[in-house]
């Protein structure tokens, strides 16, 4: 099989939810050719399977220095951050996608880890004590 046959093969079974097939497609692609779409997924997979985000992370960061108009490179980028805790990286990442061009994953993602109300206090930093237990407070009795 040629790198692009088994690209995509690696692409059909993580749309059927099967990350970890996919990664041994993606491996042996990568093995063949080094594309970035080929490292970016493989770095998403790595990192999503293996736990591996560093190296995961360096394989995103490449492809998209190589191919920076390409959204699903965010995407996989925004997943790994996902994966490794850091929210605000994730969002960022995948903002800077949608930038870049149309990618209906993205805004899946996007909406579903929603967006933050705005602060009880305005005038107040978010991270104020009178902010946050006063917004906890008004949460606990639903009057937001």
């Amino acid at each position: 099989m040629t790198a692009d046959e088994l690209f995509e093969k690696g692409i059909a079974l993580l749309s059927d939810n099967n990350p970890l097939a996919a990664l041994a497609f993606f491996e042996k692609a990568h093995n063949i050719k080094k594309t970035p779409p080929i490292q970016s997924y493989l770095g998403m997979c790595i990192a999503l399977e293996r736990g591996k985000i560093t190296y995961g992370l360096m394989l995103c960061n490449d492809a998209i220095h190589l191919e920076p108009e390409n959204p699903a490179h965010y995407l996989n980028l925004g997943r790994i951050y996902l994966k490794a805790g850091s929210r605000v990286n994730a969002i960022e990442t995948f903002r800077k996608g949608l930038s870049v061009g149309d990618n209906a994953e993205i805004k899946r993602i996007l909406d579903s880890l929603g967006t933050r109300k705005k602060p009880v206090f305005p005038f107040l930093s978010r991270n104020n004590f009178l902010n946050k237990y006063t917004g906890f407070m008004m949460h606990r009795l639903k009057l937001r």
